[in-house]
């Protein structure tokens, strides 16, 4: 938007270009004492007075923030697990990354190229570094994680922990309940609202940085050199989440209290559902990349000199925008002032000359004067359906695939990482290609968002019958086979006063029944087999198991693991058809608004995806979520994080809220294709009753004058 100020100059006028005289006397009145400042050709520029140089520095300073923003994505199930959270409030702890964004993008806009950019880039980044680090100070304040909060503090974790002991031995059950205290909850809160805050400032310090380091650019890059640099800032930057979701499947691999291991280690295995990995070494690496990223930002100048012939480019620029049907309608040299003032009166050209106060009170009334082409409106409503699903998707699908086949966290973040990701890039390329090859007008344009969308919603739908079924959980869920469980013989289990917030999941191998804890299957004694790589742990003496058969430790596998491979491949396939509308859709976005309101319209369009789809989307997914949640664990009497889904209601409800968003696209799409073409027949069916008259005026004028009314 800034750069439209610095090329445009004043409203009414055309783009002045200063000579040498009015360099030389601009340069003495700004001097102190009247000395013309030195010629800036006579002095040696500095490495930091290189465009090229700043696009490899915000390259990677977008890099690294798009890695930040995203890595809690990949390690939301972990967060939920550690700190004892809803999906709906981990939905909402995402969403606050955009509260921040939302209330200080609009003034972008307005501020343009008034500040120190560079500075102001880096002083958000730093503020993104921080906000980082404060991410991970939960993790050092709270006590260690404790995967058993059955067993004592002076017993080993999970020794003797959830057996069937006497109903004498109830007492030492009740440690973990025994915490409940108002300290306990005030520290849960604080822990959970430090987060919040951390989520707020890092989308704080994100305003300045994409729509300051591209303004700059653009300001500063050579015409034919703008292109290239801004594709590869986008080339560079789209591998953002890709490499968060790399981190991420690093980092979970690791236990949560990597730094502090309790004496003897712990008996967890990755696989085992109660393992929580190290989510907070991956926001410190992060957080270290964008502020080493952030320190060459406090070199460059404000401004720098543009890449050679700046009047070239600024006449290119305003031929390119200008579109032929302006250029043959209202030509320049016929224009008067008066009617140049009015057609450039957008909020764009305006917004240097106003404060703060009434920029604030004129942006309504723009909004609402943008918001009435049906196009514009049509196009924005279509891309808030596809961020919604974006945004659900790249916030629950990883822990949507651990539930739902039965993996681990590490292992869904790399497969999100390797497919879905990379299948996002080359949709918007070739998206992007196709509009270039092909010469894609607004018709054409329209056409090619519909078909994508529509592909898009045919492969959507193998996904509602791609899944495993749900675990046979004792007294949890609806036993299909013979075998009894505990609500039918409660006796079986009535001496062990097993704790209701205990989570030691067994399985027995024979029936494939799970059971929360050995104490609920009756369990009394265990016994470890050591193998060559691993031991396994076993609970044996089990008077709620069939024929007192030994369970295993850990979850039961599941038998469909391996579709998720296949399950994956069609979301990637689905992802990259969507984004076969990115380029498209955009452009229609441009040319349905006239050229003042077109920097307007994009800002728009960016606030409104913000509001009604990335701040919103991640709650209602995370709320969809938890109302398939069949086994909640308590903490203190309230209601913390779900053991267990059913796998079906998980599983419509996650592809159907996908599945809805992708329809209201498709129809959005639908309307604007009809308006196209109508708008299309008319243009045309206007030009055809236009022409018998003015070859009627050229034939009575004669061949050596021209009309003076023959534009169409």
């Amino acid at each position: 938007m800034s750069s439209f100020h610095e090329w445009a100059g004043p409203v009414g006028e055309g783009p002045q270009v200063p000579d040498k005289e009015t360099k030389a006397t601009m340069g003495t009145e700004n001097t102190p004492g009247g000395k013309a400042s030195p010629d800036p050709q006579d002095v040696r520029p500095s490495v930091f007075h290189n465009i090229k140089l700043f696009v490899l520095c915000h390259s990677l300073l977008q890099l690294a923030q798009l890695m930040i923003s995203g890595y809690l994505k990949s390690s939301i199930s972990t967060v939920e697990k550690r700190f004892g959270l809803s999906s709906q409030t981990s939905g909402l702890l995402v969403s606050f990354n955009e509260v921040g964004n939302t209330a200080l993008i609009v003034f972008v806009s307005y501020f343009g190229s008034r500040v120190h950019r560079p500075r102001m880039i880096g002083y958000g980044a730093i503020l993104v570094a921080l906000a980082g680090l404060l991410m991970t100070l939960p993790h050092f304040i709270s006590e260690p994680y404790r995967y058993d909060n059955t067993s004592p503090e002076d017993m080993p974790q999970d020794f003797k922990a959830s057996l069937c002991l006497p109903t004498t031995s109830a007492p030492a059950r009740t440690h973990s309940n025994g915490n409940c205290s108002s300290y306990t909850e005030t520290r849960h809160l604080s822990v959970v609202g430090i987060m919040f805050v951390a989520q707020t400032l890092l989308g704080v310090g994100g305003v300045p940085i994409q729509p300051f380091g591209i303004s700059y650019i653009d300001d500063f890059a050579h015409n034919s050199n703008s292109p290239l640099y801004l594709g590869i800032l986008f080339a560079v930057t789209m591998m953002g989440p890709g490499l968060a979701f790399g981190l991420g499947s690093l980092m979970l691999r690791l236990y949560v209290d990597i730094n502090q291991m309790p004496e003897g280690g712990i008996s967890l295995t990755i696989k085992d559902p109660r393992w929580v990995g190290a989510w907070w070494l991956g926001f410190l690496i992060a957080a270290g990349s964008v502020a080493l990223a952030a320190i060459p930002y406090f070199f460059f100048p404000k401004e720098m000199p543009k890449e050679k012939h700046e009047l070239q480019f600024r006449r290119k620029v305003l031929a390119v925008t200008d579109s032929p049907a302006r250029k043959g309608k209202d030509s320049p040299s016929k224009q008067s002032p008066g009617e140049s003032t009015k057609k450039q009166d957008g909020l764009v050209q305006i917004a240097p000359n106003l404060t703060v106060i009434q920029f604030i009170k004129v942006f309504p009334r723009v909004l609402l004067q943008t918001l009435r082409h049906p196009i514009f409106l049509l196009v924005v409503l279509s891309q808030v359906c596809l961020s919604s699903m974006a945004a659900g998707m790249a916030t629950f699908l990883p822990k949507f695939l651990e539930r739902q086949f039965s993996i681990t966290a590490s292992y869904a973040n790399l497969l999100i990482g390797c497919l879905s990701f990379p299948s996002v890039i080359v949709g918007i390329v070739v998206g992007g290609v196709l509009v270039k090859r092909l010469h894609l007008g607004p018709v054409g344009c329209g056409a090619l968002c519909l078909l994508g969308m529509l592909l898009c919603l045919f492969f959507s739908l193998p996904l509602f019958f791609i899944g495993c079924p749900s675990h046979q959980i004792a007294g949890i869920t609806h036993q299909t086979s013979a075998q009894p469980g505990p609500e039918l013989f409660p006796s079986c289990m009535e001496v062990c006063s097993c704790p209701s917030d205990g989570f030691n999941p067994v399985c027995d191998p024979s029936t494939r029944v799970e059971y929360i804890t050995p104490c609920h299957a009756g369990c009394s004694s265990r016994v470890v087999q050591d193998a060559l790589d691993k031991s396994q742990v076993f609970y044996t003496n089990c008077s709620c198991v069939a024929e007192g058969n030994p369970v295993m430790a850990g979850s039961c596998d599941s038998t469909c693991s391996h579709l998720v491979v296949p399950f994956l491949l069609l979301v990637s396939l689905g992802s990259a058809l969507a984004c076969l509308t990115h380029t498209p859709s955009f452009m229609l976005i441009l040319r349905g608004v006239k050229k003042e309101d077109k920097t307007l319209a994009v800002g728009i369009q960016f606030m409104f995806l913000r509001i009604l789809a990335w701040m919103p989307s991640p709650v209602i997914h995370g709320s969809a979520i938890d109302t398939t949640c069949v086994h909640w664990a308590l903490s203190c009497g309230r209601r913390a994080v779900c053991r267990y889904y059913n796998n079906d209601l998980l599983r419509n409800r996650f592809i159907g809220l996908q599945f809805f968003f992708k329809t209201g696209s498709v129809i959005c799409f639908a309307l604007v294709l009809a308006i196209l073409r109508q708008q299309d027949k008319e243009a045309r069916t206007k030009e055809s009753r236009s022409s018998p008259a003015v070859e009627q005026q050229l034939l009575v004028s004669g061949p050596g004058k021209k009309p003076e009314d023959s534009r169409v």
